[in-house]
């Protein structure tokens, strides 16, 4: 039975083979086209590379392909008989965390990749953190490259207790090892004659197979809206819908539901998805809803069930990754974007900094550069409807923006 669609991520340090992963996964899988490969090939005789170089199917734009790194997320899909995927190839360098950030951020599960090799290294450390900071709960990490260490299971089982060692302070509930060797494809696609000794499944058997419905926050009612619908046309005059995402739990129509932050009441009448009706919308489908009575709802509002409501609050404790490159000073004015909400607002305190290696609290030293991953207070100019994260990613979560250059200079989770 088909499993429905997989989002998830390769992360890991530079050179681990993320590419060349993902390029395996989809030249086995036999889901690229042959202009693609022929492309592939000729890159590759003019990189003098023998063969094909299938981490060209990830890499990103020509300017970086040429300097032999990938900078850019890249994404790819692809399909086999039993489930669709969604591929985010994050970069491997440790300026670039902000892009792991991003592709992690709507992952349900991670892929960490280990060079057999080097062993567990800072970035292994920080991007397995971050997929715990951002809920991801299902993590596989590959130790790759075991063609250069002589397929030995010694060196795999050394890499894996020392792995377990750390992750055992990170709250992933679903940790899976697979040594494979992307170049060759031992473990990707196809078992792996050359170890024997492993007996668990491949790689795509292990993404085929893995199930993150029970995931998602199917109780918690939870719709923000982005747009008001308002067509100016005569047939269509006296319509006023509600278009959005749907953020947690399932609504029907004919269901009652009330608007906050204003707390009036009303049913659902209708939800649509382009031009056809719905019985319902679940996550993270977008939708536009009607309602039986002309309330005062508009962006930033949100939808739900009055006897299951959000907490509203204005003083947030949370966990940033801090992203931009000069160093965050607490008391500087942010754009604070949660959910379709944008408000004003400004960092108190920070708690603590964490140490990435050990996981340690660092209390002294509370200086926050690029990369930087820290526990604050934040006070934001009006009230928000948020979840803990750990319940509902989608309202646990939340962007600050600097309001001069417009950039993102942090991305953070809330826990209340």
């Amino acid at each position: 039975m088909a499993q429905g669609l997989l989002r998830f991520i390769t992360a890991g340090s530079v050179d681990d083979g993320k590419s060349t992963l993902i390029g395996r996964l989809l030249y086995d899988s036999k889901t690229i086209f042959e202009d693609q490969l022929e492309s592939i090939e000729q890159a590759s005789n003019q990189r003098g590379t023998d063969g094909a170089d299938l981490s060209l199917l990830t890499d990103g734009l020509r300017a970086e392909r040429e300097q032999g790194i990938t900078i850019d997320v890249a994404y790819r899909y692809f399909a086999t008989p039993k489930r669709k995927f969604i591929i985010a190839d994050a970069p491997g360098h440790i300026q670039y965390t902000r892009n792991m950030v991003t592709g992690a951020s709507t992952a349900d599960l991670a892929i960490i990749l280990i060079d057999a090799r080097a062993g567990l290294l800072e970035q292994t450390h920080r991007h397995s953190f971050i997929a715990h900071l951002l809920g991801i709960k299902h993590m596989v990490v590959c130790i790759n490259k075991m063609d250069l260490v002589e397929w030995d299971e010694a060196r795999y089982n050394e890499i894996v207790d020392l792995y377990r060692s750390f992750s055992s302070r990170l709250d992933i509930p679903d940790i899976r090892f697979i040594p494979i060797s992307a170049l060759a494809g031992d473990n990707v696609v196809d078992r792996s004659e050359r170890m024997a000794w492993y007996d668990g499944p491949t790689l795509l058997n292990h993404l085929e197979n893995v199930h993150v419905a029970a995931d998602r926050n199917m109780q918690d009612c939870r719709f923000p809206v982005q747009y008001v619908v308002r067509p100016q046309t005569d047939e269509h005059r006296d319509f006023r819908g509600y278009a959005g995402r749907v953020a947690g739990g399932v609504f029907k129509v004919g269901d009652a539901v009330v608007a906050l932050p204003s707390g009036m009441g009303s049913k659902v009448t209708s939800i649509a998805i382009g031009d056809k009706q719905m019985d319902m919308a679940f996550p993270p489908q977008s939708v536009v809803m009607t309602l039986a009575d002309d309330i005062d709802l508009s962006r930033g509002d949100m939808l739900v069930r009055e006897n299951n409501q959000p907490d509203s609050i204005q003083d947030l404790d949370a966990r940033i990754c801090w992203l931009g490159e000069q160093p965050m000073r607490p008391g500087i004015r942010f754009e604070l974007h949660h959910t379709s909400r944008e408000v004003k607002a400004v960092v108190k305190e920070v708690v603590y900094k964490l140490d990435i290696n050990t996981l340690h609290r660092l209390e002294e030293d509370l200086s926050i550069g690029m990369n930087d991953i820290a526990r604050v207070r934040i006070r934001t100019a009006a009230p928000l409807l948020v979840d803990d994260y750990r319940r509902n990613r989608a309202t646990g979560s939340f962007i600050l923006v600097d309001p001069g250059t417009r950039l993102t200079v942090a991305a953070g989770v809330l826990y209340t």
